[in-house]
C-alpha cells in the first residue's frame, strides 16, 4: 500500500482499491477501479457533477491505494474495506440485526444448531429466519431424523445416546462416511431440495427391504414420515421451481431500505431487511450494486438467480464474482461453467414477486421514518444531547427481596434489539429496590467503561425520582455523560435530572408510546426471568442438596437407577456400584435419604 498520495498522476494504470482520506487521516471513501489512475483523476475535474463528490473533495487531503491482479479482486477488497472502516461517503449496509440461522458446523462430525452470528469458519449457514420458534421446531425434527450429534464436547456417550437422539460418534462406533451421508441430506433439505432427499430415502428403504434389513427400513420409513411433518410447515409454494434471491428497495427522504426474499425450490424460505446508510444522494443503481457486494461478501449461500428492480452497471463483473463464490461453496453440485444470472423481470410470476418485495421495502421504510420522528420528538421533549438511537432500560423483579433479578433491554432505532438484552442475578440483600438498581447499573456501566464500548444515548429506569437519583449517582461516579430518565408507571410521569417537576408527554405522542414500549419490555423480560428461576428452584432435585453430588454424579446416578425413587430405595452396596461414587459418598447418599424418611 502506498500512503498519502496527493497527485493522481502518481497512480499506476492497474486495477485496485483507493482510499480517500482527510487531514486527520480518517478514511472518507473507499472505491475500486479497473485503472486506478483514470478513476481517481475523475475526482480532480474542475467541475464535479455529483453534489456528494463535491462535498467529499472539500475534505480530501490524501489517499492510499492497493493494487490487485484483477478488477474482481478489487471488488471483493472494496467490499471488505467498506465493512471494516464504514467510510462516511460510502453506501453502507447496516447489518446489525441478529436473525437466527441454521448452522451445519465444519467439524469432523458436524452438528446442526441455531446461531445468530455468521462467521467465515467453513460451516454452512441457512437463513435468516424471522421466527426462532419455527427454527427450533425444524431442528427438533431434523436431528433425530438424520441422527446427528448434539453435544459440543466429544468426551463419551451422553444422555442423548441413551435415549436414541445421538449416534455417539465420540464412542468410535459410527462410520464417518455414513454420518456424512446424513449431513449431506440435511444440506439438501435446507437448500429446499426436499424431493431429492425423499427420493434418496425411498431408494434406501427399498434397498434395505430387499436385503431383509427390516429394522433399517423401519427407521427410514419413520424418517420419511417425520420429513413430511417438516415439509407441511413450508408455505407460500409456487407452481414452478425457483432458486433465487429477490431484491428490491425503497427510498423516502433520507431513509433507504433494501429487502431480500430468499426463494428455494419454489418456496419463500425467509425475508431480510436492511437499513442502508450514506445512500441518500446516490442513484438507485449505485445503491443496489453496493448492497450486492456487501451482502454476498459474507458467508451467505449464492443462488442461481438474483432478481433486481433495475440493472446495475457492474452486472457482468458481479455475476462472475458470485459465480466463482457459488462454485467454491458447493464444488460437488457446481460445474466450472456454472454462472449466476442477474436479471430484471418485466412480467409474470417473477415480476409479481419483485413487486411484493418492493411493497415490503416501502412498509419498512415507513416504519423507520415513524421511528425516527419519535426519536427526534423524544430528544426535544427530554432535552438530551443526542437523538436516542440506542436506549437501554432497566427493571428489577423480586418477591420480598427473594431471588431478585434485573433486566436490561435495548432498543435500537425504535426497535427491540434482543441479542443485546442482558439478565442479572442480584446479590444485594432485599427488599431494597434502590440498592438493587444501584448494583445492576454499576455492574453494567463499570463493565462498559472498562471495555471502551460506546454509551447508550438514553438510559431508562423503571420508577420515579428516587430511582432516577440512583442512576444519576452511578453515572456520575463513572463519569458517564448521557441522557437518563425515570419513568413512573402510575401517571406516566417522566423524571429528568435537575428538574423538580416531572414531564408529562402528550398521551397520543409517538415519543410516549416508544417509552412505554421500552419500559413494558424491560418489565416483561425481568418478570419472565424471575418466574423461570422460581420454577427452576421448585424443580430442584433432592440430589442437589447432597454434598459431593455434582451434575456429573447426579447424571450417573439417574442413568444407573433410572429415577429418583429407585435411588431412594437402593442399598449402600448398590449405590457403590455407580460410576464415580466411592464408598464414603455412597454412605452419605444412603444416609441422606434414610434420614429423610
Amino acid at each position: 500500500m502506498s500512503t498519502n498520495i496527493k497527485n493522481p498522476d502518481d497512480l499506476p494504470e492497474k486495477p485496485g482499491v483507493y482510499l480517500l482520506k482527510d487531514a486527520q487521516d480518517n478514511i472518507l471513501y473507499v472505491g475500486k477501479a479497473k485503472s486506478l489512475k483514470k478513476r481517481v483523476k475523475s475526482y480532480f475535474k474542475a467541475e464535479l457533477e455529483d453534489p456528494k463528490t463535491r462535498v467529499l473533495m472539500r475534505h480530501f487531503h490524501g489517499l492510499d491505494y492497493i493494487i490487485t491482479d484483477t478488477e474482481k479482486e478489487a471488488l471483493i477488497l472494496e467490499s471488505n474495506l467498506i465493512k471494516k472502516h464504514l467510510p462516511r461517503y460510502n453506501i453502507r449496509l447496516k447489518d446489525d440485526k441478529r436473525y437466527p440461522y441454521i448452522k451445519i458446523t465444519s467439524e469432523e462430525y458436524p452438528r446442526l444448531l441455531i446461531t445468530r452470528s455468521l462467521r467465515d469458519d467453513g460451516s454452512h449457514y441457512y437463513g435468516p429466519f424471522t421466527d426462532v420458534t419455527s427454527v427450533r421446531s425444524i431442528l427438533k425434527l431434523l436431528k433425530p431424523v438424520f441422527n446427528l450429534r448434539d453435544c459440543k464436547r466429544m468426551d463419551g456417550p451422553c444422555l442423548n445416546y441413551q435415549i436414541d437422539l445421538c449416534p455417539a460418534p465420540c464412542s468410535g462406533n459410527v462410520d464417518k462416511a455414513d454420518y456424512q451421508e446424513n449431513v449431506d441430506k440435511v444440506k439438501l433439505f435446507m437448500e429446499g431440495r426436499h424431493e431429492e432427499v425423499l427420493e434418496l430415502l425411498r431408494k434406501e428403504m427399498e434397498q434395505a427391504s430387499e436385503n431383509h434389513d427390516y429394522e433399517k427400513a423401519s427407521v427410514i420409513r419413520d424418517q420419511l414420515f417425520s420429513l413430511d411433518e417438516v415439509m407441511e410447515k413450508q408455505k407460500m409454494e409456487f407452481n414452478r421451481s425457483l432458486d433465487q434471491d429477490v431484491i428490491s428497495y425503497a427510498v423516502d427522504d433520507d431513509v433507504v431500505v433494501v429487502v431480500v426474499f430468499r426463494v428455494r425450490a419454489g418456496k419463500i424460505m425467509g425475508k431480510e431487511d436492511f437499513l442502508v446508510e450514506g445512500a441518500q444522494d446516490n442513484h438507485p443503481q449505485e445503491i443496489i450494486a453496493a448492497f450486492l457486494k456487501q451482502y454476498y461478501s459474507g458467508p451467505r449461500l449464492v443462488p442461481a438467480e438474483v432478481l433486481l428492480p433495475l440493472m446495475i452497471q457492474d452486472e457482468k463483473l458481479i455475476s462472475r464474482w458470485l459465480s466463482d463464490k457459488m462454485i467454491q461453496e458447493n464444488p460437488v453440485n457446481s460445474s466450472k461453467n456454472s454462472s449466476i444470472s442477474i436479471k430484471v423481470p418485466e412480467e409474470g410470476l417473477e415480476y409479481r414477486l419483485l413487486q411484493m418485495v418492493t411493497k415490503n421495502a416501502k412498509l419498512i421504510t415507513n416504519h423507520y421514518k415513524k421511528a425516527k420522528g419519535a426519536l427526534l420528538d423524544l430528544k426535544n421533549y427530554l432535552n438530551i444531547p443526542r437523538i436516542p438511537r440506542r436506549i437501554e432500560a432497566f427493571d428489577v423483579s423480586n418477591i420480598g427481596g427473594k431471588m431478585a433479578v434485573a433486566s436490561m433491554v435495548v432498543f435500537q432505532d425504535g426497535k427491540p434489539k434482543k441479542s443485546h438484552y442482558r439478565k442479572f442475578k442480584i446479590k444485594t440483600p432485599g427488599p431494597d429496590d434502590y440498592a438493587m438498581m444501584h448494583e445492576v447499573l454499576t455492574r453494567r456501566y463499570e463493565k462498559l467503561t472498562v471495555s471502551g464500548e460506546k454509551t447508550p444515548d438514553l438510559i431508562v429506569v423503571d420508577g420515579g425520582r428516587g430511582q432516577l437519583n440512583i442512576a444519576k449517582e452511578v453515572l456520575d461516579s463513572l463519569n458517564i455523560k448521557t441522557g437518563v430518565i425515570g419513568l413512573a408507571k402510575e401517571f406516566e410521569q417522566v423524571f429528568v435530572p435537575e428538574v423538580s417537576i416531572p414531564i408529562i408527554l402528550p398521551p397520543n405522542s409517538s415519543a410516549l408510546h416508544l417509552l412505554q414500549s421500552v419500559r413494558d419490555e424491560a418489565h416483561r423480560f425481568a418478570v419472565t426471568y424471575h418466574r423461570k428461576l422460581r420454577e427452576k428452584d421448585m424443580k430442584r432435585s433432592p440430589l442437589d442438596e447432597i454434598p459431593g453430588v455434582g451434575p456429573k454424579r447426579k447424571m450417573n446416578l439417574l442413568r444407573h437407577f433410572g429415577d429418583l425413587n429407585a435411588i431412594q430405595k437402593a442399598t449402600l452396596e448398590q449405590i457403590v456400584e455407580v460410576k464415580g461414587i466411592n464408598k464414603n459418598l455412597a454412605r452419605t447418599i444412603y444416609n441422606y435419604f434414610h434420614c429423610e424418611q
